[in-house]
């Protein structure tokens, strides 16, 4: 099965890129940086000039069967660019339906990194409830401690979510 992470953070060389430039190490897995497309905040009328949110979506649809989410953690909370590629999700569920669908059985996984271990289980909860809500297997999620990185838990992480 192909596995991609999908990284969303403001800094393309931060902490979350060192975290996921770790994982690519242990893992053959793809990246996708949200950065690197244009896609706007969910719209009710779906108003996306020069958008590239559903062409990005058919590419990790069609080709992977595990989506890793990293992110760093902003006030408690995933980033600003992986909230607005969540919120996006619902363009799956109204004009791309058949699109959506093809999310079911598929996995999901989340992997964070932050200065402190004051994270909450609370905060895997979008994750956990939108893979629910998609038909997703939630596989679970690991938090890491910026510049310590766990070489073991990480280890175990990419068991879990398997190589």
């Amino acid at each position: 099965m192909k596995k991609v992470i999908i990284t969303g953070s403001s800094r393309n060389d931060g902490d979350t890129k060192t975290l996921t430039n770790e994982l690519l190490k242990k893992s053959n897995w793809d990246i996708i940086d949200l950065n690197d497309y244009n896609f706007g905040y969910y719209d009710y009328e779906h108003k996306y000039e020069n958008d590239d949110y559903i062409k990005l979506m058919r590419k990790i649809i069609d080709k992977y069967d595990t989506l890793i989410f990293a992110t760093p953690v902003y006030w408690y909370s995933m980033s600003g660019i992986m909230k607005v590629f969540f919120d996006r999700i619902t363009d799956l569920l109204e004009i791309e339906k058949d699109l959506g669908r093809k999310l079911r059985g598929k996995n999901m996984a989340g992997i964070s990194c932050s200065i402190g271990n004051n994270l909450g289980d609370v905060f895997w909860l979008p994750f956990s409830e939108t893979a629910k809500y998609l038909g997703m297997n939630y596989i679970g999620s690991l938090h890491t401690i910026t510049e310590e990185i766990n070489e073991l838990e990480l280890e175990k992480f990419i068991s879990k979510v398997g190589k």
